[in-house]
């Protein structure tokens, strides 16, 4: 928006064209003498037309060194007036991007953390678990999120985005949440899917009767289907409001499998929760179930005791002294 009161006024030798002159009348000043203002006088003839000259062309070239000077000014107030009307819309979009409200949850974890940012994360019932940097190849976000000095894992609900962190003394919340905070604020600026594309199959979401990598003989099927219901609908949602999930892995012989993710991974009370939540709830509506253990993937375990041998290494060596 152009704003007038800015222009530049006129050249007192400004020449007009002949068909914008007009006389002038005087009006007394305060004082009552001579002529503080001018007025363009009104014309007695309005429906005569004035063919003294025509009107000069916009596109005319200058008749001046005067009209350069004042065409050039005029263009520069206009770019001013624009850049102020501009800049601070575009200020208010970037601050409104980096302002990304994101709340945090504990878990029965203390090594985990909840981050509830004002968005969706994943579609509505999926989750993603990424124990390492190797299954965050599919999700930029959990790779940068697990680059973060003192991260171990991440673990992505339909709404959460939950975070453990190595049991180092050197790894506290109050150093790791302003990267975390950072990290979750920069990607959703960028617009960047969350999942690769074509990497979303791997999501434990999986449709009714589909019982994809889990192991039990066919004459179970009945006894898997109504494991699988209720975990779905009275087990899952709990343990996702505590920042984790469980994935149904196998049933043999009564024994109900189930792997732990996120926050339920290293949680010191997971045992408890398995026996005396899940197991007691499988129980009561299934009568077949016998109990409930936990399993590993084997590229987990794998993974695992190749980062508890990495960090034993870290704590053997010393930092050798000058002079040694």
């Amino acid at each position: 928006v152009l704003d007038l009161n800015v222009l530049p006024a006129l050249p007192a030798n400004y020449p007009l064209p002949p068909s914008a002159t007009s006389t002038y009348y005087t009006t007394p000043n305060a004082s009552g003498q001579g002529a503080a203002e001018q007025y363009p006088q009104p014309d007695p003839n309005p429906t005569k037309k004035k063919t003294d000259s025509p009107s000069p062309s916009l596109h005319a070239p200058f008749d001046s060194e005067s009209e350069f000077e004042l065409s050039t000014k005029i263009q520069s107030t206009m770019f001013s007036s624009f850049r102020r009307t501009l800049l601070p819309v575009l200020r208010s979009v970037q601050s409104s991007v980096r302002s990304m409200f994101i709340q945090t949850q504990e878990t029965p974890n203390p090594n985990s953390l909840k981050f509830l940012p004002n968005c969706m994360v994943l579609n509505e019932g999926q989750t993603r678990d990424f124990p390492n940097l190797d299954a965050a190849k599919a999700s930029p976000l959990a790779k940068n999120l697990l680059r973060i000095d003192g991260v171990k894992s991440v673990f992505f609900g339909p709404d959460f985005i939950t975070v453990t962190k190595k049991e180092d003394e050197t790894a506290e919340w109050q150093i790791l949440k302003p990267e975390i905070f950072a990290t979750i604020m920069d990607f959703f600026a960028s617009g960047l899917p969350v999942i690769k594309e074509g990497e979303e199959g791997d999501s434990i979401t999986k449709k009714a009767g589909d019982y994809s990598g889990v192991e039990f003989k066919e004459e179970d099927r009945e006894t898997v289907a109504l494991i699988q219901e209720l975990l779905d609908t009275r087990i899952r949602p709990v343990v996702q409001e505590d920042g984790g999930d469980v994935v149904f892995k196998g049933y043999e012989e009564g024994i109900v499998k189930l792997k732990l993710q996120g926050a339920c991974t290293s949680c010191p009370s997971s045992i408890v929760t398995l026996k005396n939540g899940v197991q007691n709830m499988l129980q009561f509506y299934v009568p077949e179930v016998m109990g409930v253990i936990q399993v590993k993937d084997e590229v987990d375990d794998i993974a695992e005791r190749e980062f508890e041998k990495f960090e034993a290494l870290l704590k053997t060596k010393q930092p050798q002294k000058k002079g040694e």
